[in-house]
């Protein structure tokens, strides 16, 4: 999944009101701002795609591979 950067420009207050919040949530401030768009997204009726989840572990080994080879 590939995430959009951009500048955002933020009201001092406003910016310490939701880095607060993002630590009583255990959260990024980006994370938060990020949520935070999503529910007023979907407040207005606004649906948004899920991004596809990232995959865990470890990529797939050569095939033919002994993994516990030394």
């Amino acid at each position: 999944m590939s995430k959009k950067a951009f500048a955002l420009r933020l009201d001092p207050a406003v910016h310490a009101a939701i880095e607060r919040l993002a630590a009583a949530e255990l959260r990024s401030a980006n994370a938060q701002i990020e949520m935070l768009l999503r529910e007023a997204l979907s407040a207005r009726g606004i649906q948004i795609a899920d991004a596809p989840k990232p995959r865990r572990g470890r990529p797939p080994g050569k095939e033919g591979a002994n993994p516990n080879a030394a």
